[in-house]
């Protein structure tokens, strides 16, 4: 793709989470997340190959439907309020189709089934943009709206999304479809403290996009697709793997690491508000997440030699300096001193 066109795209992703961010008025939002879901196509179908033109068709569909649900809700609200601001969402059907519109757009569970897909089906960096920026425009809405959202339904999404992103994570082999349903459980544990606190919610938000960002760099750094590829990233930089190694601990939660924090909160505000059943749900199935966390890092480090392996040794293979991630990674394993200072 020509530089400025893959510019004018990236310019106008941007331009549509802005429009999204700042916007009071729900026809803004949606013209907001129109030019979004628009901007990221061509980028999806770049590579002429049925896996992209599928992935950009899927993703189109699903993004096209939730938001004209959207526009439904905010139309029918208008209709009994005579009001288009976002913050007034009073209406009765509306706050509950918002909720799964917003559900849909992030890819919670159980209208997760495109996120795997269009992820797998995408290079690693439209991947990265998919399972990054692309969540900002929905979770900016979830924000501004959820003190009007169902709860009950929020909650609910929660724990689904929460079970589907560890239990189905278990039989993969492919990264980009691991990343996939480890973004649809951390979105669980977002959408589980949406109504509860906002600042713990932006908190969350933001340790998992330099997580994730961390690890797809590095994926993209080695060239890695696969676990297979993942057991041979030692031949390519024995430091990365070390890093890499840690960066999974962090994604899948393991103390004292950053990624701990961000439940080990949530949990504690769930039971704060008795919702005991909720934070035993969401804590149970983050131990299949850390299953598979642990098996990439077994994975990473433990199949090095002189062990016997069955891998084709990529030293040979010249790794793309796209940026070097390790600033990335090294930020995810050190916030922990700084928690205070963002959180509260």
């Amino acid at each position: 793709m020509n530089p400025y066109i893959t510019f004018l795209f990236i310019s106008n992703l941007a331009l549509g989470t802005i429009i999204t961010a700042t916007s009071y008025h729900w026809f803004l939002a949606w013209v907001g997340l129109e030019m979004n879901t628009l901007s990221i196509i061509p980028i999806l179908a770049k590579h002429h190959h049925p896996r992209a033109t599928e992935a950009s068709t899927k993703y189109f569909i699903t993004q096209a439907t939730a938001s004209s649900i959207i526009l439904f809700s905010s139309v029918f609200n208008a209709w009994h309020t005579g009001m288009w601001d976002i913050m007034q969402l009073s209406a009765h059907p509306a706050p509950t189709m918002l909720t799964l519109a917003l559900a849909m757009k992030l890819g919670l569970a159980p209208f997760h089934f495109w996120l795997p897909e269009v992820m797998q089906g995408t290079d690693t960096t439209t991947a990265l943009i998919v399972a990054t920026s692309q969540k900002l425009p929905p979770m900016t809405l979830l924000f501004l709206t959820s003190n009007q959202l169902t709860t009950s339904t929020l909650l609910l999404l929660a724990m689904i999304s929460t079970l589907i992103g560890g239990w189905s994570g278990l039989n993969q082999t492919q990264l980009r479809k691991i990343m996939a349903f480890s973004s649809i459980g951390h979105m669980g544990w977002m959408a589980a403290i949406s109504t509860i606190s906002k600042k713990l919610l932006l908190f969350t938000l933001m340790v998992y996009l330099v997580m994730t960002t961390s690890l797809f760099l590095t994926m993209i750094n080695s060239t890695t697709k696969t676990t297979k590829d993942l057991g041979m990233l030692w031949t390519t930089s024995p430091t990365l793997s070390t890093l890499t190694t840690i960066t999974l601990m962090t994604l899948g939660g393991l103390p004292p690491l950053s990624g701990f924090l961000p439940k080990w909160l949530i949990l504690q505000e769930l039971t704060t508000n008795h919702l005991i059943l909720t934070a035993t749900i969401l804590a149970m199935s983050s131990l299949l997440s850390l299953m598979f966390y642990m098996r990439l890092t077994f994975t990473t480090t433990l199949t090095i030699s002189p062990n016997t392996t069955n891998s084709t040794m990529k030293w040979r293979l010249k790794p793309t300096k796209l940026i070097s991630p390790s600033p990335i990674i090294i930020s995810t394993f050190f916030l922990i001193p700084i928690t205070p200072l963002i959180f509260y």
